[in-house]
């Protein structure tokens, strides 16, 4: 490839990846330091970037030379941080992850696939119990906040700015085209922290953990509920409006790994968990190729339980809700 056609298409790639409501000439002239006139005759290939202009790019936009120039590697370029309990903070952590579902949402076309081993994140913020109890598992036992390592329990200590923060990043997923694949270990995450932390004395009565499975019960009968019209709504409105569309797939037989895909405007994104919250990124073709071509595999071989499969759907949530009241039975309420 001549160094005018790798140019030209990374002026084409940096495009696909700017928000359709912004000018990609501003965004690019501001990025470089230059004119937009300047701007824009290095995006028509009438003036050479330096190295220096295209180092610059290709850290901001993420952007694979390798991939570009088609050479052949076994490596794929993540986009990530990773956090520990030394820098972790959850205000922070919030607020990116709300500032990504914004980018999201300037698209046009929109849908995330997502492979839920355990409950969306997302899902957590439709109700407050349950998000406060997430909150005090994630920063006592993944980060180990010291301030908080003898701490029991309290929903009082789950500050309103954090939730407000969670219902925003909600808000912005019910209005996307969303795809979600579970199965019957989806809960046993949510279930095996509440009980670690019972059998630990955490809480300051059977009373506490009542209602955070109580909230975790309020979640199945709001995914029940969606997955029966076939979108996504508000759990707050009493209209039952809908939002974005939602399918939802039964897989009896594979544990899945909470990966996304995300479609936007016909650009695949693929996004990882690892280490319970973190998350890292790759727009690398092949990975996300191969990520879509999963993704298809397993929907075959799931049972589409929205808007069909009644009796299919039915048996899933009995068998979701039968394991929670198990649990809610053993206390001593």
């Amino acid at each position: 490839m001549d160094t005018l056609a790798l140019q030209k298409q990374i002026f084409s790639q940096i495009k696909n990846r700017i928000a359709e409501h912004v000018s990609a000439v501003d965004e690019i002239a501001g990025l470089l330091n230059i004119s937009s006139d300047s701007a824009y005759r290095r995006m028509r290939g009438e003036k050479t970037i330096s190295l220096q202009e295209l180092c610059i790019l290709c850290a901001h936009y993420h952007i694979s030379l390798d991939q570009m120039m088609d050479i052949q590697t076994d490596a794929f370029q993540f986009q990530g941080k990773l956090i520990n309990s030394d820098n972790f903070r959850f205000d922070e952590y919030l607020t990116n992850t709300l500032n990504t579902m914004a980018f999201v949402s300037s698209f046009k076309q929109k849908e995330f696939y997502t492979l839920c081993k355990d409950i969306h994140l997302f899902r957590h913020f439709q109700n407050r119990d349950l998000a406060a109890f997430k909150y005090y598992f994630w920063i006592k036992t993944i980060y180990r906040f010291k301030d908080i390592k003898s701490k029991k329990f309290s929903f009082d200590e789950y500050d309103d700015n954090l939730y407000n923060l969670g219902r925003k990043i909600l808000s912005y997923y019910t209005q996307i085209d969303a795809v979600e694949i579970w199965n019957l270990e989806a809960i046993n995450a949510s279930i095996r922290q509440i009980e670690y932390y019972r059998d630990g004395r955490m809480f300051e009565s059977d009373e506490d953990v009542l209602r955070i499975y109580e909230s975790l019960e309020k979640l199945l009968n709001h995914m029940e509920k969606q997955a029966i019209l076939g979108y996504q709504f508000d759990d707050e409105d009493p209209e039952q409006k809908p939002r974005g569309s939602f399918q939802m797939y039964f897989n009896e037989v594979l544990i899945l790994d909470n990966s996304t895909l995300a479609i936007l405007d016909g650009q695949r994104i693929s996004y990882m968990i690892h280490s319970v919250v973190n998350y890292m990124t790759t727009r690398d073709t092949r990975f996300s190729e191969n990520h879509f071509n999963h993704v298809q595999n397993l929907l075959q071989k799931s049972t589409m339980i929205s808007t069909q499969s009644e009796k299919e759907r039915a048996r899933f949530f009995k068998i979701l809700h039968d394991r929670i009241n198990k649990r809610k039975e053993a206390l001593s309420v």
